[in-house]
């Protein structure tokens, strides 16, 4: 799974990546410090799974992660290769999802593109460029799909159909075309602890001062908890999972306890694909316990004599926190 931080040059992109990854990078004050993307790999904060692992006496524990991309600053006219604006919009179609920060203080001393920073001007910026390149390329797929309807093809009647209304574009076309505008966001207004701005009213969205958090991620788990400092990033690692609409499911023994990530409603069967192929091509069935309710059990198998454990068929939907043995 795959994030890009996305926005405007100078707006605490680095220094958010940098707080999440703890990796060193560029954040200088002025437009287009990053060029090409950094690229962080980062567990998902998840307290069952030391819980689990104590219970199981596992030798090892495997979080969930998340990659992070630093993606460069887009600027007004990045669809017309401002500001190298091709290139930084390439990179946006890798990832599953956008992560767009949005500079919500004025200071004088860090330099804004624009002059001012205005939060939902700013946002608009970015979300006219993404749409100006998705209509670049709805037109090349349009033009190839309207040969290929000429030549008799009923699926290029029928996506040509899909593209009319770029606003109801369906959201299997939009995935098939790596469409910008149509990947799910999150929106990071990064305050400061004055001169802060009015924040528009958005879904999805959350105030954090990026400069204190990277400060927060810098220190020990024991001094944030003498100082009473409680981070914000593991919220918005959790938020992540709720935009994407993802779960996790558990394994754990003695050898290992781990966390896996599926989608959201997905069938014991196909929760099976994200351990191995196998797991999904030779299911026979799922032994499952909620991970609280084997806690409490102490034990696997005190749960399986309490008649906790569940045998669960392929069409079972795995929810957050199962703990699940696959049977092939």
């Amino acid at each position: 799974m795959k994030i890009g931080i996305v926005g405007m040059p100078n707006v605490g992109k680095s220094t958010l990546f940098q707080a999440l990854t703890k990796k060193q990078v560029d954040t200088s004050n002025y437009p287009f410090a990053t060029i090409d993307p950094n690229v962080g790999v980062v567990q998902v904060p998840d307290e069952r799974l030391e819980k689990l692992a104590k219970l199981s006496h596992s030798k090892k524990i495997v979080p969930a992660v998340i990659e992070f991309v630093d993606i460069a600053g887009l600027v007004k006219g990045a669809a017309e290769g401002e500001g190298l604006g091709n290139k930084f919009l390439s990179h946006i179609r890798e990832v599953d999802a956008i992560c767009h920060i949005v500079r919500a203080f004025e200071n004088e001393n860090i330099v804004h593109v624009s002059g001012k920073p205005d939060p939902l001007s700013d946002i608009e910026m970015i979300k006219t460029e993404l749409a100006l390149k998705d209509l670049e390329t709805i037109t090349k797929v349009k033009e190839k799909a309207a040969r290929d309807a000429k030549a008799g093809k009923k699926e290029a009647v029928e996506l040509l159909g899909s593209l009319e209304n770029f606003e109801k574009i369906p959201l299997d076309v939009a995935r098939q075309y790596q469409l910008l505008s149509f990947k799910p966001t999150f929106y990071i207004f990064n305050i400061s602890s004055k001169d802060n701005l009015s924040l528009p009213d958005l879904p999805n969205s959350v105030a954090i001062d990026i400069s204190q958090e990277n400060d927060i991620s810098a220190m020990s788990e024991e001094e944030r908890k003498e100082l009473g400092i409680e981070p914000q990033l593991p919220k918005l690692i959790k938020a992540t999972y709720e935009l994407l609409e993802l779960i996790i499911f558990f394994t754990t023994g003695e050898d290992e306890t781990r966390a896996w990530t599926i989608p959201k409603n997905s069938t014991a069967k196909r929760a099976g694909r994200a351990i191995h192929s196998d797991f999904e091509e030779k299911f026979i069935r799922a032994d499952t316990i909620f991970w609280e309710k084997l806690m409490e059990a102490d034990s696997w198998s005190k749960a399986r004599d309490l008649g906790w454990l569940r045998s669960e068929g392929k069409e079972y939907i795995v929810k957050d926190g199962d703990v699940i043995e696959f049977k092939i």
